[in-house]
């Protein structure tokens, strides 16, 4: 039975992947930062797979926490095949660079960036020996090309740079059979994050071209695709499911 590592895996996008791999046969370890109850309520969709769950309380900007995160995931399952970074920091509040300070700076840096590098450090040598591996990043529309994002300064720059560490990894690892690529969501809000393509179908969202909002379904769908075993060919790709939204550019 392969073994995926989920960070954030209990609500919102990540609960939507978590499903998709248990639906699938795997088993996971997920992990969730304060809020227990969803973490809980996880365990109540999954009464007859607690044997296939592991759920753990991690802070992603703390490596100590990561390093004890991948000893727990081996110590029980005794293997990683996925490893998909769903955690992330994120400011809402809209503000210009010059305005963050130093302490929001570095969430946004050690969240997005520095977390990825760190859990591919500790993960990356059971992928070699299995000869097999499967690595999600998240990023932004426009990731890929740099774009800049206003009021969004630090996380964008934490996410370019993970572009390159993502691209960076699919050319050093092709050869151990590990593949690494980034998923970019377009503005997928609120309840829209647990729901299904089908229940967004019915609701018509007049701002995303498509015509309907983005779910957390798309997202799952797409690194399940991305996860296969035949998917080996596609590494070091950025794959945006915006619905044909500009996101970064939606509040000028």
């Amino acid at each position: 039975m392969r073994h995926a590592l989920i960070t954030a895996g209990t609500k919102g996008l990540g609960k939507m992947v978590t499903t998709r791999f248990l639906e699938m046969g795997h088993s996971v370890t997920v992990t969730y930062r304060t809020d227990r109850d969803k973490a809980e309520q996880l365990l109540e969709d999954w009464p007859e797979h607690h044997d296939r769950i592991q759920i753990i309380q991690v802070d992603v900007t703390k490596k100590k926490d990561l390093i004890e995160l991948v000893e727990q995931t081996i110590d029980r399952f005794s293997r990683i095949d996925y490893l998909i970074n769903n955690a992330g920091p994120y400011i809402f509040k809209r503000k210009k660079l010059l305005d963050y300070t130093q302490e929001e700076w570095d969430a946004m840096i050690r969240g997005n960036l520095d977390a990825s590098f760190h859990l591919f450090k500790l993960v990356a040598p059971y992928m070699r020996k299995q000869k097999f591996g499967r690595i999600i990043n998240y990023g932004f529309q426009g990731a890929g090309a740099a774009s800049g994002w206003i009021y969004r300064s630090a996380f964008a720059a934490a996410k370019v740079g993970l572009v390159s560490l993502t691209k960076t990894i699919a050319f050093e690892e092709a050869e151990n059979g590990i593949t690494s690529n980034m998923v970019c969501p377009g503005n997928i809000m609120g309840e829209m994050k647990e729901a299904t393509i089908a229940e967004s179908k019915k609701i018509r969202d007049e701002h995303t071209p498509i015509g309907r909002s983005g779910t957390g379904e798309d997202i799952a769908r797409t690194i399940e695709f991305l996860c296969e075993e035949d998917s080996d060919m596609i590494t070091g790709a950025v794959y945006e499911v915006t619905g044909g939204l500009d996101v970064i550019h939606r509040h000028r």
